[in-house]
């Protein structure tokens, strides 16, 4: 197992909370998923899952190493949490391309927030023969 890249990221829970309150469902539905939203309001602390989710997107974006360059939308990254093992990444679109181009086969997430600040890091694995690019199944 090959690491290619890693990338980690920070955000002021309440700076995601602005940006909600000032652009409401245009913002929500620019940044996340349809499935993140209904993860994210069904939460006691909605605001800290969705700034974790915020994190972990600009994380994956540092460990494909592309930064926003190449098209990539918020929405071609989904966070999904398994309750058996946490996060996990799911690439489509641009970012899908992207991580293929360089030879990701997996990318892992580890998210972790407060009340004031939530955290991502991400870990971009090489493709092998085993294993297909993490895109949605």
């Amino acid at each position: 197992m090959n690491i290619l890249g890693i990338g980690t990221d920070i955000i002021e829970v309440p700076r995601i909370g602005k940006m909600i309150e000032s652009h409401g469902e245009l913002f929500l539905r620019r940044v996340y998923t349809e499935r993140e939203i209904r993860y994210c309001q069904g939460r006691k602390h909605a605001l800290e899952h969705f700034a974790g989710r915020w994190a972990a997107k600009e994380a994956i974006l540092k460990a494909i190493g592309t930064g926003w360059a190449r098209g990539i939308c918020w929405t071609d990254m989904e966070i999904r949490r398994d309750a058996m093992s946490g996060p996990r990444v799911l690439v489509r679109g641009g970012a899908r391309d992207a991580a293929i181009q360089r030879g990701i086969g997996d990318i892992l997430i580890s998210i972790s927030h407060c009340r004031t600040y939530a955290t991502a890091t991400a870990v971009a694995l090489a493709l092998d023969a085993a294993t297909k690019p993490a895109e949605e199944q």
